[in-house]
């Protein structure tokens, strides 16, 4: 029961953010009919994934372990990697579904809720989502597939079939699935490597930060 309910932590607020994903198209329109503009639904979602993260906050035992600082160095490094191979130009075959739709914020006229959402945009996917992301692939789902007692694996005995695995359910809970597969297979490498949680959310947190910065200088909005 104690492994279910830590378990359930790391998975509802993942399950919560994919929820947000897959009913999105009902969900702008229900914001349609009541008036509210589309672009706060990114607000109700990351508020609703922090409030969960929250709350099971004292589950995480592994996010009370600190990572070594020459660790964080080598996090920032592949971050910023991982970033520089997800905006390469990629053919049709390395993505899944049909091109994303962008959206420019920026074409809003108040500019005070254009700056709130963007703040509230780049921070979520910095400091919100690759918490979510790593507890529930690299914490949770990474160990599961080698022991139904994942809290029993220890980091560096992950073995490289449950790598694999989960970095190819990572690419294809993304867009670009080939990045994404890199990406999943960096961070679970790193989570491997240094034995500390910390360190992949960290490299996520560099790739997304970066990334959203990219965006913003650069209008390259369908990569939201």
């Amino acid at each position: 029961m104690i492994i279910q309910n830590i378990a359930f932590s790391r998975v509802l607020p993942f399950a919560t953010y994919m929820l947000f994903v897959a009913l999105g198209d009902y969900l702008i329109t229900l914001f349609k009919i009541i008036g509210v503009d589309v672009k706060w639904l990114y607000v109700v979602k990351i508020v609703a994934v922090l409030s969960l993260l929250l709350y099971f906050w004292r589950n995480y035992v592994e996010l009370t372990v600190r990572p070594k600082a020459i660790h964080l160095v080598y996090a920032a490094i592949a971050g910023i990697l991982v970033l520089l191979v997800w905006i390469l130009p990629y053919p049709a075959w390395a993505t899944l579904g049909d091109d994303v739709q962008a959206f420019n914020p920026i074409q809003d006229q108040d500019q005070f809720a254009t700056f709130l959402w963007l703040s509230t945009r780049i921070l979520g996917a910095a400091m919100i989502v690759p918490v979510m992301e790593e507890l529930f692939w690299r914490s949770y789902l990474i160990r599961w597939i080698d022991s139904k007692d994942f809290l029993r694996v220890y980091p560096e005995h992950i073995s490289l079939l449950s790598i694999i695995i989960t970095s190819s359910l990572f690419a294809s809970a993304h867009h670009l699935w080939l990045a994404g597969l890199f990406a999943g297979l960096v961070y679970g490498t790193l989570y491997k490597m240094y034995k500390n949680l910390w360190v992949p959310v960290f490299a996520h947190a560099i790739t997304n930060g970066l990334l959203g910065i990219w965006i913003v200088i650069t209008g390259n909005w369908q990569y939201w």
